[in-house]
């Protein structure tokens, strides 16, 4: 699992751009922490509770002379976020590169799921979205544009057991992002989601074991946090500036399309 700053490509392609990163204290987030940075952009880790994880992307960054700060927040609460990006811009001085990754992988029978558990993972793939966005958005236009990129899965076409609650949030997230990339495209806003398949992470106790990718993965391995972290990036750069409202799938091959 490589998430170190070492295993991307420096550039200066997003100097001067201020980034936001939801979850990025562990796996894809971190990563793409440290890929935003490397392309020169001042970067905001935000977490809601692993404030040592995010400590250490921080510390990554500045010790090769990037910029970045952690902003503790429940995305799920608007009135955390409201407060969170207002800290963001009051240190960095705008924000133009929304990356929208925080999310909860829970596996719970369907029978078995409360509504609780359904909306807490709504609450913040969806609400968190909508929040943020709402939050962001202003000084995107009043920089002139920005980007905003979703992290979405293959759940969300294929479904998956015990994931219903989380194949619909990421579904949502697809709408969403088409649905904000039709409104803004003219304010030279893009909005693109990240599909990512199955990825050599750090994965939540009592998750079901993975099946061998060599039998299930026509590239025959896991992916790894840095190849997403890498489109993401891409997405967020001036070579992707024809591209919006888009699902970018990372997957080995696993869904072609």
């Amino acid at each position: 699992m490589a998430t170190s700053m070492g295993s991307i490509n420096p550039g200066n392609e997003l100097a001067g751009k201020v980034a936001l990163v939801t979850g990025g204290a562990r796996n894809i987030g971190a990563a793409t922490a440290l890929a935003l940075a490397q392309g020169g952009a001042a970067v905001a880790v935000n977490t809601r509770v692993s404030r040592d994880d995010a400590d250490k992307v921080v510390a990554e960054i500045r010790a090769t002379g990037g910029q970045a700060d952690v902003f503790m927040a429940d995305i799920a609460d608007a009135g955390a976020v409201k407060r969170m990006v207002e800290a963001v811009i009051a240190r960095f001085g705008k924000v133009d590169i929304l990356v929208l990754n925080a999310s909860v992988r829970k596996e719970t029978p369907f029978l078995d799921l409360s509504y609780d558990e359904w909306r807490s993972i709504m609450a913040i793939s969806l609400d968190g979205s909508f929040h943020l966005a709402q939050a962001c958005l202003p000084s995107m236009l009043g920089a002139g544009g920005g980007s905003i990129v979703t992290l979405g899965g293959m759940q969300a076409l294929s479904g998956a057991k015990r994931r219903v609650h989380g194949s619909v949030a990421k579904h949502g997230m697809v709408g969403f992002t088409r649905a904000l990339a039709r409104e803004f495209a003219e304010q030279n806003v893009r909005v693109n989601c990240v599909a990512p398949g199955q990825m050599d992470t750090i994965r939540a106790p009592g998750r079901a074991a993975r099946a061998d990718p060599k039998t299930t993965i026509p590239m025959g391995r896991l992916g790894e946090a840095r190849e997403i972290a890498d489109t993401v990036r891409f997405l967020c750069g001036p070579a992707a500036s024809y591209i919006t409202g888009q699902t970018i799938h990372v997957n080995g091959g696993v869904m072609m399309f």
